[in-house]
């Protein structure tokens, strides 16, 4: 087992911009091939992560409509867990307030929704995300297929004292997969900046994959698999996982003499 504590990353709160299009086709039976347009407004949110502490705990999301037409926005807000795959676990809160829920923007207009908490801060850093979903317009227009953005946006009660520590752990293979455990028993949460998995045949790399890394919340777990080539399996004598979080890291070795194909 390998455990770093790392310094506590304040992140920094951009713009971010959301823009969706899509073409769907289709073929019917009997007939040529069908086509549908879809098309997806664009608007933008900032903040794009809220972080609530004991000197702050109020915030204003803005929302600006950056399209010809006039959008309709409803906002939701939960408590955010996640299981060890990485499922978002959502459950209805009341411990953040917000107003208001319902907007209707005109091309090109702005509007300010306040976000709050109502709730006490704890030893461990409390999750939230908030969800602004795009509503169908009023009026129907045209016949093509309208792309609905919904997105979610985390909030993060700080405790006073912030910790992030990760551990990686339970490295082995089963069944032709590789697997391996990244858990926080930190205060806050962290993001893995990169995890490498690299199968090695003596000394020379044969398999070097990057696995996409996400939040890992305070007190939460990822549970990784990764399956190797069935052309490089065999050849594989030893795995290593490297996690990277900005300047600091974590290494695991497994030694697997007899490969790691499925058996």
């Amino acid at each position: 087992m390998r455990q770093r504590s790392l310094l506590p990353l304040l992140v920094v709160l951009k713009m971010l911009r959301y823009q969706a299009a899509a073409l769907v086709a289709a073929s019917i039976i009997g007939g040529g091939p069908w086509t549908f347009s879809a098309d997806a407004a664009t608007f933008t949110v900032e903040p794009t992560q809220i972080v609530f502490s004991n000197r702050t705990n109020s915030v204003l999301l803005t929302l600006r409509n950056e399209s010809t037409e006039t959008l309709r926005f409803e906002l939701s807000v939960f408590k955010w867990g996640q299981s060890p795959s990485g499922e978002m676990l959502l459950e209805a809160t009341e411990d953040i307030v917000f107003f208001p829920a319902l907007l209707t923007l005109a091309p090109g207009e702005s509007r300010r929704v306040r976000v709050g908490s109502a709730t006490e801060f704890d030893k461990v850093e409390k999750s939230y995300r908030i969800f602004v979903e795009e509503l169908p317009p009023l009026e129907r227009q045209g016949n093509g297929v309208r792309v609905l953005t919904k997105m979610g946006i985390p909030i993060f009660l700080r405790p006073a004292k912030e910790v992030a520590s990760a551990n990686l752990t339970n490295l082995g293979q089963k069944s032709g997969k590789v697997f391996f455990t990244l858990s926080n028993d930190g205060t806050v949460h962290f993001v893995p900046k990169e995890i490498r998995v690299r199968g090695f045949a003596g000394s020379a790399a044969a398999v070097d994959n990057q696995i996409d890394g996400w939040y890992i919340l305070a007190g939460g777990r990822r549970e990784f698999d990764m399956a190797f080539p069935e052309a490089e399996c065999s050849r594989i004598t030893s795995v290593t996982v490297d996690v990277q979080f900005g300047s600091e890291s974590l290494q695991e070795r497994l030694q697997t003499p007899n490969g790691v194909c499925s058996r």
